[in-house]
């Protein structure tokens, strides 16, 4: 991926958009997105768990701090380019510190080598984070419109 990466979109096509950032960051599997409340960080994970073919309902784990969805097996290209069985869906919201979040058992999700993990409100236990993984700031522009920006977060770059 080239670092940074833009992608303006609207609520309309944030299909297309999800396709567009998947093509973009399929190498990766630590999403932590960033955006103030309301931005659309839950409904653009939604548009992407339905891009790699998610079955199960998608919903924001708030209360949950963890949901849970598996790739389904008719999208065998998106299984096989990544090797990735499950999504971990997480919002961090709530958590204090670190120390809760591996407390709640977080830290486990994000070390499965066959999980894919969507974070949202990352900056509240950013230090959980293994490298490499992908910042991606979602902003208002207006009340439909959105834009995103991906950038690489690891220790060679």
């Amino acid at each position: 991926m080239l670092n940074p990466v833009q992608i303006s979109y609207s609520l309309t096509d944030i299909r297309q958009a999800a396709y567009q950032f998947w093509q973009y960051g399929h190498m990766y599997r630590i999403f932590a997105i960033n955006g103030e409340m309301g931005a659309g960080k839950t409904t653009f994970i939604h548009a992407l768990c339905n891009v790699l073919g998610v079955k199960d309902h998608v919903s924001s784990p708030t209360f949950a701090l963890v949901n849970e969805y598996l790739i389904s097996e008719e999208q065998t290209e998106n299984r096989e380019q990544l090797n990735r069985e499950v999504i971990y869906h997480m919002d961090w919201y709530r958590l204090k510190d670190s120390e809760e979040a591996i407390q709640a058992g977080l830290e486990d999700c994000l070390n499965q080598k066959n999980a894919i993990c969507f974070i949202e409100w990352p900056e509240k236990a950013l230090a959980l984070l293994p490298l490499p993984y992908v910042w991606v700031d979602i902003e208002l522009v207006g009340e439909n419109d959105r834009k995103m920006l991906l950038t690489i977060k690891d220790s060679r770059l």
